[in-house]
């Protein structure tokens, strides 16, 4: 199965509400579609968002790095050379994970429909249903509790707290204010998206525990650079702590990982440049004894199926972050993963089982 072509478009949906953290804002999610071409006739489709505070990737340049720099040198491969493909693409461009990543979803899911195997299979099968949590933005407290309390009355069960935009005293009136809002049965977790400094994330936390909040743990309190900091933070605390924007690679995982830095790591297709990239890193974060999230940017149901079929692959991610289709006013993705309140289940059609995306016109 040679790949005869490689074409991109362009997708665009607004979100029910804007998604603001530590780091941004987002209106509309947006995203470059990848479709990959293969000599028998079978497509394969890809997904890469513009995520410019955590990436550093664009709509422009995602499309450019696919179009004018990897498509002349992966054009003619087969996608069974899935690994001669990563490697031309690491070759061909720096960085540029989000666009190297929509490209190695699309191979995927031209193998799965090849073999006739739903990717989760293909990837190692270990389930076929999932449980996501739900995502709620940094607003005033009294938003935010109302926002909680709604996600819970629609069946969810673990909610992600935004913080770190603000000071610690507001943070924890946030998260004191939704934690007797929900009650103790419900998970929260927090995530600081690089907001917090070594000082104050070993404050915020403690006061937390003081409080006897409940935390189920905190996701990158700190700077994506400071992985001596991050462990700092992971040592003094008892609330566990969960690595995302300081691993990007399995490089950035190994470096982490024999330091013991975290007890977590998130793990993101667009961080890691895909699926290949992804399986490297849990293989790694597993033989340490430490388990894996996967999570989403603000991104349609294409590459989100997609990292459903890794998580659910793989025995050692415990614990999803996938509500970001929840999020939009429409959904242009025919197939993919079925969402039912928290629970999401995997298709069985061969490949990441998408039938069909309607793109916005040009």
């Amino acid at each position: 199965m040679k790949i005869v072509d490689i074409q991109t478009r362009r997708l665009s949906i607004p979100l029910i509400k804007p998604f603001k953290t530590a780091l941004r804002t987002v209106t509309d999610a947006e995203s470059v579609v990848v479709f990959v071409t293969c000599d028998d006739g079978t497509v394969g489709i890809g997904e890469a968002p513009p995520t410019h505070v955590i990436t550093g990737d664009s709509l422009d340049s995602i499309d450019y790095s696919i179009m004018h720099v990897i498509r002349p040198l992966i054009l003619g491969l087969s996608v069974e050379q899935r690994e001669r493909i990563g490697a031309v693409m690491e070759k061909a461009i720096l960085h540029n994970t989000s666009a190297k990543a929509a490209l190695d979803i699309a191979v995927w899911d031209c193998l799965g429909k090849h073999l006739n195997m739903p990717l989760y299979q293909l990837l190692g099968g270990y389930t076929n249903r999932l449980e996501t949590d739900f995502t709620i933005s940094v607003n005033g407290p009294e938003e935010m509790i109302e926002d909680a309390k709604s996600w819970i009355a629609k069946g969810f069960d673990t909610l992600k707290i935004k913080v770190g935009n603000s000071t610690i005293d507001e943070d924890i009136e946030r998260v004191s204010g939704i934690r007797r809002a929900v009650g103790a049965h419900v998970k929260l977790r927090l995530d600081a998206n690089q907001g917090w400094s070594v000082k104050e994330a070993l404050s915020a936390i403690s006061r937390m525990e003081d409080m006897d909040l409940g935390i189920e743990l905190v996701e990158q309190p700190v700077p994506a650079w400071d992985i001596e900091g991050l462990k700092r933070v992971t040592d003094g605390v008892l609330t566990p702590i969960m690595a995302d924007e300081s691993v990007f690679s399995p490089r950035d995982a190994a470096r982490l990982l024999a330091i013991r830095g975290c007890d977590i790591i998130n793990i993101k297709l667009m961080k890691a440049g895909g699926i290949s990239g992804a399986e490297k890193i849990n293989a790694l974060a597993e033989t340490y004894g430490v388990e894996c999230m996967v999570g989403c940017m603000i991104e349609s149901k294409i590459s989100v199926t997609a990292a459903c079929h890794f998580a659910a692959a793989k025995k050692n991610i415990t614990r999803c972050d996938f509500d970001a289709p929840l999020m939009f006013a429409a959904d242009p993705v025919a197939g993919g993963v079925r969402f039912e309140q928290n629970q999401i289940f995997l298709p069985e059609e061969p490949g990441l089982g998408i039938k069909d995306v309607r793109i916005n016109k040009d």
